[in-house]
């Protein structure tokens, strides 16, 4: 039998050898480990929780790279079109610039990569010591095969069971009109739009109140705004479970929808000018346009175009870019670009049928490598691992609302039409001039912030105080020109949407708060509309 003198110097060389080892899973090839652990149940499990890990990394890598791929595809397309006049030594100075973009876009892959592998090492060394301790000195507390379970375990649940309980979170995320019986309120060739309901039975739409019609960004999809009904947190449900008549404009499908492929921000303003038309048939009222993010933008460019003069007649914006240029993220990102390849051809997808549209998958790709520090594959791999062990460990359910924002942002990508692409890009690239005059012109006029006060409507602009998607500097840009009512949330972008669509959340949509209770939500906005219109009447 060994003494205990002999067990701590086979110790002391197996440290030596596993320190120097580059993968901690090379333990397994260490002879004088294997003779303290349980060798053949525990080799199995190695064996399965590898495959695992490699078939996980691999799926996460391939979900960063396809559209890498894709783009390489678009960029050679483009390069060869023939569009490009510039000179040789122009072309050379381009490429150049576009060398040291990638550079230095891999050079924060790299140093995120190896953050998250610090990190989890960080993380989990003194524990893999305190169980070969145990192991060796027979001490209470996890054994070194324990501890190689809990990482097999945290690999199956982040790589099998984490994937399945997204799919399963699809029947209580979004909408869902297509699994009812309710038709559209009305349609165009592009749009439909629908009359959300109460999720509370008992609640009553108040059909005489004023109506408010929500245009969801084209980018994120509109299911984010229904975000998950059942669990109270749904942004349009907000508005209806206070018995507002509420609406919300979607899309079709672009793929097989020809005008939509085609639409300009001018059919954008007329199908917006009909469904209005429509709502207040019904309610009386003019409407309330409420858009959230882009939708946000594209809603104000409607409203500066006098299409809506005679049926709107009240806005809220949340988190929506008015001036892209002032972002510090995607804004930045863009202008590091050399101007060359800062062109919409870069990501322009053409369709069976010859109509072009702007790729959606590497939009949301753009996002991405915006932050490409905090979304590399490995880092995305272990933050939802070290969540997923978590959630195991505590003997807790994953959340809903994290299954669904990983729902979301893996099914929530779609193409979009060039025109409304190069709104968003006009945004992004001019700024709003001095003035006020905005980059972009609908039906040949020119588009000014101060139109909006002119109008006299009142604009409630929400934005997130952490919102790295749309910096509240981007979002408030309104106010160098007109005054604006702000509401200012915590978090980030699409926070208003989920943890604030709850009732009883701190920051409620249909109440008042702040230190002086003197910032209101949206639907306390609306609400408070209404009464001032019952009032006058």
């Amino acid at each position: 039998m060994n003494t205990v003198a002999d067990k701590k110097n086979s110790f002391e060389n197996i440290c030596t050898k596993l320190l120097s080892s580059s993968d901690l899973m090379n333990i397994f090839s260490n002879s004088d480990v294997c003779e303290l652990l349980p060798a053949s149940s525990l080799f199995l499990e190695h064996l399965n929780a590898s495959n695992n890990l490699i078939t996980g990394i691999s799926k996460y890598n391939s979900d960063f790279f396809i559209p890498w791929l894709t783009s390489t595809f678009y960029f050679s397309k483009a390069e060869l079109s023939g569009k490009h006049k510039e000179s040789p030594l122009e072309q050379w100075n381009a490429y150049m610039k576009l060398l040291d973009f990638n550079l230095e876009l891999y050079s924060r892959y790299h140093s995120g990569s190896m953050g998250a592998l610090e990190d989890f090492y960080k993380k989990e060394l003194k524990n893999w010591c305190d169980a070969v301790c145990n192991t060796i000195y027979q001490r209470d507390g996890d054994k070194i095969n324990d501890f190689f379970r809990r990482q097999f375990d945290m690999i199956n649940g982040v790589t099998r069971l984490f994937p399945q309980a997204i799919k399963d979170i699809e029947p209580e995320y979004g909408f869902h009109f297509e699994k009812g019986n309710q038709k559209p309120f009305a349609q165009t060739d592009r749009f439909l739009i629908y009359q959300v309901q109460p999720t509370d039975s008992n609640i009553k739409t108040d059909e005489t109140s004023k109506p408010v019609l929500i245009i969801p960004p084209f980018v994120l999809g509109s299911n984010i705004l229904g975000f998950l009904p059942g669990e109270n947190r749904s942004y349009a449900h907000c508005f209806a479970n206070q018995g507002i008549p509420t609406y919300i404009r979607l899309t079709r499908d672009i793929l097989t929808t020809p005008a939509f492929q085609v639409m300009t921000m001018e059919d954008d303003a007329m199908d917006t000018r009909f469904f209005c038309e429509k709502i207040m048939e019904k309610h009386g009222p003019k409407v309330t346009i409420n858009g959230y993010c882009q939708g946000g933008y594209s809603a104000v460019c409607n409203i500066l175009s006098g299409e809506l003069d005679s049926v709107v007649d009240a806005l809220i914006t949340c988190v929506a870019p008015m001036d892209g240029t002032r972002s510090r993220g995607l804004g930045h990102f863009l202008n590091s670009l050399p101007p060359r390849f800062n062109n919409l051809m870069y990501g322009t997808k053409t369709l069976p049928n010859g109509n072009k549209v702007a790729d959606g998958n590497l939009m949301g790709w753009v996002y991405k490598l915006k932050s490409i520090e905090h979304e590399a594959p490995i880092v995305s791999f272990f933050r939802d691992m070290f969540m997923v062990a978590k959630a195991e460990s505590t003997s807790t359910k994953l959340s809903k609302t994290a299954l669904a924002l990983n729902y979301w942002l893996q099914n929530e990508r779609t193409d979009i039409p060039l025109a409304i692409t190069g709104m968003s890009f006009a945004s992004y690239n001019i700024p709003v001039t001095e003035d006020g005059t905005l980059p972009v012109t609908m039906f040949g006029r020119t588009l000014n912030f101060k139109a909006i006060e002119e109008k006299k409507i009142p604009w409630l602009l929400c934005y997130g105080e952490n919102d790295d998607l749309v910096e509240k500097e981007t979002a408030l840009a309104p106010l160098d020109f007109i005054k604006v009512e702000t509401t200012p949330f915590p978090k980030g972008h699409v926070a208003i949407a989920t943890s604030w669509s709850h009732p009883e959340s701190a920051y409620a949509l249909h109440t008042r708060f702040g230190n002086e209770n003197q910032y209101r939500g949206p639907v306390r906005f609306q609400m408070d509309l209404n009464e001032s219109l019952t009032i006058k009447q």
